[in-house]
């Protein structure tokens, strides 16, 4: 078999990233808030998996006003959570099994309760302090009308006012302050985090907000586009006033500089909402060196949405000698089982019935639960099958779906509140996993979950799929145990099969990944099938099903 032409210092350019939610993954200390400690206990469950690294969701010292993602202390670990010795405990034991860790590092802002917005608080207008974070005078005679019209992307104005009449700018929550990234103390500071945890061992960082850093301060500060998404924006390409601005690279390049001085390099990944055709350059060997890929969450299951998707991002990542990534669920969307239980909308992406879905706490559209998970298994198969890396969400290996009724009260998602109800935020997501098939809390902690549980996580627990071969945890398991021994070289070749129905493509070495997007069987073209992520009819694919097959000479598969 031709043998993958990266070296070992890349092994994140095909890995497999399983990504822990901490807060929502397993409890140690019965206080129905996962920890570190409940991460180490499941170690060997991680490595059941085949997973290559976990990437840790923010683990640091929170108000937790936005899942952690409001930092008061870059380089230390949440005391709920646990303690920095917890922190390299479980770095040890993930590396002593073969597992990397990849953290979140969150450059964009940092919470109220940080140091230096206290700080900057407490100092005068103009003071060095304040210049860290992103502070200006309000319009009018008074100046009590913001600075700008600028919307935060959780509802409501970006700015807020401080005693002394200054205003300063969020585009998250207010509890998350934007820093000043064109101070060179900022810049520094951060470049001595990722010095703090890599040499704690860590191996990469996952970016957040990669795409927010830079930002047109210049006065009058400029209106924004009529669409805020920077992938969609109406102005030229890197001169949106707050997104994907070219100067954003300067700052990636210093850290490459940090990440190279480590054997093997550190890597990064960069969250970047952006055009497809910026993306490579967060992703290439000057920058981070990945970019999460989200075009294929976004599609709707239809062969021609996946074929388009995926040979556009193979283009773009081989005409920069980037590496590429593949994500169908996160902490941040609807997870894929659910996206696809749903009728699909004409357009790239079915947002807006999943948003009324949710909106409904999901009655209606009705959810097809099995279509949704069958049609979850096969893009999963599919994806696996992908040149590039993956990277799964914890809980899609169980087949859970999102959690839509959970009771307004103990909604914890700020974009919730922020909105006044009409965004139901990311909660549904986020709960926690069931590990045994009973109550209080499926195993997850001693108490109530943070989060609570619907009685149908039970039948989907850990526990219950453990021993059943035709679980979903046993086809992650069989699928990323075969990935090992099939991959190589990052490419593929479509194969003459591949119609409106049917996705068919070759890897190095002769293994062949074959999709059924269709409503009627289709056969398989010759071959030992390996895998499939539904039983097979009589030696036919059936409608949503993908397998992967081993074998002679590659032939087409009829539709």
């Amino acid at each position: 078999m031709e043998m993958s032409p990266y070296p070992a210092a890349e092994w994140w350019r095909q890995a497999v990233v399983y990504q822990i939610y901490p807060r929502s993954f397993a409890d140690s200390d019965g206080d129905g808030v996962g920890d570190l400690g409940g991460i180490i206990s499941r170690v060997p469950y991680l490595a059941s998996l085949g997973i290559d690294a976990v990437w840790l969701s923010p683990f640091y010292p929170s108000a937790r006003v936005d899942g952690g993602y409001d930092v008061d202390d870059y380089r230390d670990v949440d005391p709920q959570l646990g303690t920095l010795a917890d922190f390299d405990e479980m770095t040890a034991r993930l590396q002593g099994c073969g597992i990397k860790v990849i953290i979140d590092i969150v450059p964009n802002h940092t919470s109220d309760r940080h140091a230096w917005f206290r700080e900057a608080l407490a100092a005068p207008k103009g003071s060095p302090a304040r210049d860290r974070y992103i502070f200006r005078d309000g319009q009018g005679p008074d100046g009590a009308e913001p600075p700008s019209d600028w919307l935060s992307l959780f509802g409501g104005p970006a700015w807020t006012r401080v005693p002394d009449g200054q205003w300063y700018l969020h585009m998250f929550a207010a509890e998350q302050p934007d820093l000043n990234w064109a101070s060179r103390e900022v810049r520094d500071d951060f470049l001595t985090t990722l010095r703090f945890w890599s040499d704690r061992g860590v191996d990469g960082f996952r970016v957040d907000v990669a795409h927010g850093l830079a930002k047109n301060l210049a006065e009058p500060l400029q209106p924004l586009p009529p669409n805020g998404h920077p992938g969609e924006s109406a102005v030229a390409p890197g001169t949106h006033p707050l997104w994907d601005r070219d100067e954003v690279h300067d700052i990636y390049a210093e850290w490459r500089q940090v990440f190279n001085q480590y054997d093997p390099p550190r890597v990064g990944v960069a969250e970047a909402w952006v055009h497809p055709s910026r993306r490579p350059r967060y992703a290439s060997p000057s920058g981070l060196g990945q970019a999460f890929n989200f075009d294929l969450l976004e599609a709707n299951w239809t062969c021609g949405e996946f074929l388009r998707v995926i040979t556009d991002s193979l283009a773009g990542a081989q005409q920069h000698g980037a590496s590429i990534t593949w994500v169908l669920s996160n902490h941040d969307v609807v997870r894929h089982a659910t996206r696809y239980a749903l009728p699909a909308e004409d357009h790239l992406s079915n947002a807006g019935t999943v948003k009324a879905w949710l909106l409904s706490g999901g009655i209606s559209p009705e959810l097809d639960r099995g279509l949704g998970i069958r049609r979850a298994r096969a893009a999963t198969l599919l994806m696996l099958a992908l040149p590039g890396s993956a990277y799964l969400y914890q809980g899609e290996e169980l087949g859970l779906h999102e959690v839509a009724d959970i009771p307004d009260d103990r909604r914890e998602d700020p974009a919730f509140r922020r909105s006044g109800g009409a965004e139901k935020g990311r909660d549904g997501c986020r709960v926690p996993l069931p590990w045994t098939a009973d109550r209080p809390s499926f195993g997850f902690s001693a108490g109530a979950a943070h989060l609570p549980q619907p009685a149908w996580f039970g039948p989907l627990s850990v526990e219950a799929q453990e021993h059943d071969p035709a679980s979903t945890l046993a086809l992650y398991r069989q699928a990323l145990s075969w990935r090992g021994k099939l991959q190589a070289a990052e490419s593929l070749e479509w194969m003459p099969g591949t119609n409106g129905q049917v996705l068919h493509f070759r890897r190095p070495g002769g293994w062949q990944c074959v999709t059924n997007f269709g409503p009627r069987d289709v056969p398989l073209p010759h071959g030992t099938v390996v895998l499939a992520s539904s039983p097979l009819n009589k030696g036919l694919l059936p409608p949503d099903t993908t397998a992967w097959i081993v074998g002679p000479a590659p032939d087409r598969v009829r539709s």
